[in-house]
This record gives structure tokens, sequence and C-alpha cells, in this order.
């Protein structure tokens, strides 16, 4: 049985057409891969081979004691784990909040529903500044930075509370996409509204809830204003404002070489999310069910 061969005819006008966005791409891709490469080979050098530009020829070897120096000894460790707890816990508790106000939204026609869905549009576009300085008055005067404990908790919920309206709304859009006809085939089976939502909407939407955790993940872990102003010790605080201190203690060190390696052990989780899950990202922004 012979095999089926398909082609396709190549329009060399319209690539010529987008040959400049070609370019682009690639000398940004090319940029890129340099700036991260210098960085990964000066993070195994010394410092006075980084000073004498050796740092990718390794004159003296791979230097894996930078890592070792960056994560116990410049507390890359503490700064490591508190945006990890601070990411995952807040990525847990947005799909929790925002997966049935989604679903509801989507779903149910109420009096408001339209009011609250333009609110939490209009919500994103609220600058952070506006709200984070009359919240750290408020904050100081309950006394809520006082203790590691409260101030880890207030973090959660603050990365929380300012990512509620994009993540409904992500999710209200692929919710809206989602066919009608699995939960009317369940409403004749007598399964109740609640349990439709959690046994078979829910599983539905595992594209969309895996693309918006991703995100949410990225940003609380990249995020800086809002972790400067309210983490005010280095046990509290994320990898984004650690990293600053960090560099801005090199004047006094001059540890760069341990510098570098502390960048790529931030770096790391990020790029090994869009390494590896890249492919689940873009079909949760373009994936769905049928239209209902």
């Amino acid at each position: 049985m012979g095999r089926t061969r398909f082609t396709r005819n190549i329009s060399w006008k319209k690539e010529a057409r987008l040959f400049p966005g070609y370019l682009i791409l690639t000398l940004w891709v090319i940029f890129t891969v340099v700036l991260i490469g210098w960085v990964f080979a000066a993070s195994f050098a010394t410092t006075r081979e980084i000073f004498k530009g050796q740092a990718l020829k390794f004159p003296t070897g791979f230097h894996f004691e930078n890592y070792v120096k960056a994560w116990t000894s410049q507390n890359v460790s503490a700064f490591f784990l508190n945006s990890l707890g601070y990411a995952s816990i807040s990525s847990v508790l947005l799909i929790l909040i925002c997966a049935p106000a989604a679903y509801v939204l989507s779903r149910f026609k109420f009096f408001l529903n339209h009011t609250i869905q333009n609110s939490f549009v209009a919500a994103m576009g609220v600058p952070m500044v506006m709200i984070i300085l009359p919240l750290f008055g408020v904050v100081t005067q309950l006394g809520l930075l006082k203790q590691d404990i409260t101030v880890r908790i207030l973090m959660i919920i603050l990365y929380v509370g300012i990512n509620v309206p994009y993540t409904t709304i992500f999710l209200l859009a692929f919710f809206s996409n989602l066919s009608s006809s699995y939960e009317e085939a369940a409403a004749i089976d007598g399964c109740p509204p609640m349990k439709i939502f959690w046994k078979i909407m829910l599983p539905l939407a595992q594209p969309g809830i895996i693309t918006v955790s991703i995100f949410n993940f990225i940003n609380v872990w990249n995020e800086y204003f809002m972790s400067l102003i309210f983490a005010n010790n280095d046990r509290v605080k994320p990898v984004a404002v650690g990293l600053y201190s960090m560099i801005d203690s090199m004047k006094y060190t001059g540890d760069w070489a341990g510098m570098f390696a502390a960048v790529i052990i931030v770096f790391l989780p990020t790029f090994i999310i869009y390494l590896f899950l890249s492919e689940k990202i873009i079909a949760g922004i373009t994936a769905g069910g049928l239209k209902g």
C-alpha cells in the first residue's frame, strides 16, 4: 500500500513580504541566545576571568562552587524558596477563586452580569502604583509588616488580588467556548450544577487552566514593585527584589561570578516552564470546545 504524499505550494511573493519579519525575529533570537549563553558561561568562570574577557574560554576550568556559594552565602536559597511558595500558592488560589466565578459569568445570565465583567476588564487597566501606596499605609497602620508570617500571608493575598481580574477574564473566554451540550447531557442525567462544574466543565477547561496558571506563576515570580514595598527583610523577599539587593551589594563584594550564578538560578524556573510547557501554553490559548 503506497504512501500518500501531501505537498504544499510555496508562495514566494508572500514569503518575500514576510522576509523583514523573519530577519528581525532571527536577529532577536541570536541576540537572546548569545546574551543568555554569555551569562551562563560567566556563571562558571571567576571574577578575574570575566573582567579579562575570558569567560567563554574557561582557562581555569568550570567553577561549580559559584552556584554553591550563591545558593548558601548570598541567600539565594531563601529568595528562591520564597518566590516558589508565593507563586505556587497564589496560582492554586487563583484557580480556586476565578474558575467558579468565570464559569458562572459565562453560563448564567443575571442582573449585573455584564457590569461585573466590565469591572474586571476595567480593573486590569488600573496602574499598580495607584493602589499599592494607599494600601501600604493601611497595612502599616494595622501592623501587618512586623512578623514574617503575616508578611508572607499578605504577599500571597496581594498577588491573588491583583491577578484575579486577568485570570477571571481569561477563563471566562475559555468557558464561553465550551459546548453547552456537555452540561445539558449531565443535567438530563440529574447531575446538579455544582457537580457539573467540578466533575465535567473544570476538567474540560484544563488547557486554559494550565495556561493561565503558568502565566500567573511567571507573573508572580518576576514581580518586583509590590515586593519592594512590602517585603521588608531578606527572610521574606522574593527573587526579583533579592537579586536586585545582590547586584547592589556587588560594589562592596565584587563577586560577579557568584552574581551570574545567582541570575541563572533565578532564571531557570521560567526557562524550564517555557521549554517543556510551551505547547500547553499555545494549546490553552488556541484550544477550546465546540461553541455551544
